[in-house]
């Protein structure tokens, strides 16, 4: 899969809401209730992040409920983006980006929203053909104003980010021309997911879906 058609997956897959879900799964027996929680609510888009030792596991889970689309993020080896293959993930996504890291996606068929910050590394993965990109950590590194910013000189790269957003802020970047959707833990809780209350959180997925640009 080339650079290209991992950007034009990644976009078809960014553009199925406002919000992704940034999910951490410790107990993997919240998996499906999770994901199906969200599905339900109006984000199939889920991003289970490779920071727990679960975090495979719950991917296999989560591929199998209807109407999701799940990938894995913190994507930062070769060897995350095999397993994160195998375990069922159908994109990936990446605080940064590396040639070696780009390599294995491009070998596994794997679409992946590579993380960049400046304006440097936008412009390097834009010349390797990526052309939808994670912009990370969105508000520390100059969030909505920043990306209108960069949308000046660089109308042709489209945008997910994420890091530090929530439903206060979220509309500050879906109004941007550049952006396809944000990503946000916001929508699963971990006081949420402790208490298995799935309809919160099918409660807080219905408002972030109706977070329409």
């Amino acid at each position: 899969m080339t650079p290209a058609e991992q950007s034009l997956k990644a976009a078809e897959i960014c553009r199925l809401a406002p919000v992704v879900p940034v999910i951490v799964v410790d107990d993997l027996a919240h998996a499906l209730p999770l994901a199906r929680a969200l599905v339900t609510g109006g984000l199939p888009a889920l991003e289970v992040t490779l920071r727990t030792p679960v975090a495979l596991d719950a991917i296999r889970a989560m591929a199998e409920v209807p109407g999701g689309v799940v990938g894995a993020g913190t994507l930062l080896t070769p060897a995350d983006v095999k397993a994160a293959k195998a375990a069922g993930a159908q994109f990936g996504v990446s605080p940064g980006a590396t040639d070696r890291l780009l390599d294995a996606c491009a070998e596994h068929d794997l679409p992946l929203l590579p993380g960049a910050a400046t304006a440097s590394e936008i412009m390097a993965l834009l010349e390797k053909g990526h052309s939808v990109q994670k912009f990370f950590p969105a508000e520390q590194a100059g969030g909505a104003a920043y990306l209108k910013a960069i949308g000046a000189p660089l109308p042709q790269v489209m945008f997910c980010p994420t890091g530090g957003i929530g439903l206060k802020n979220a509309r500050d970047y879906l109004t941007l021309g550049n952006i396809l959707c944000v990503g946000g833990s916001w929508v699963a809780p971990k006081d949420a997911l402790a208490a298995g209350d799935w309809a919160r959180i099918t409660a807080l997925a219905t408002e972030a879906a109706a977070l329409r640009r």
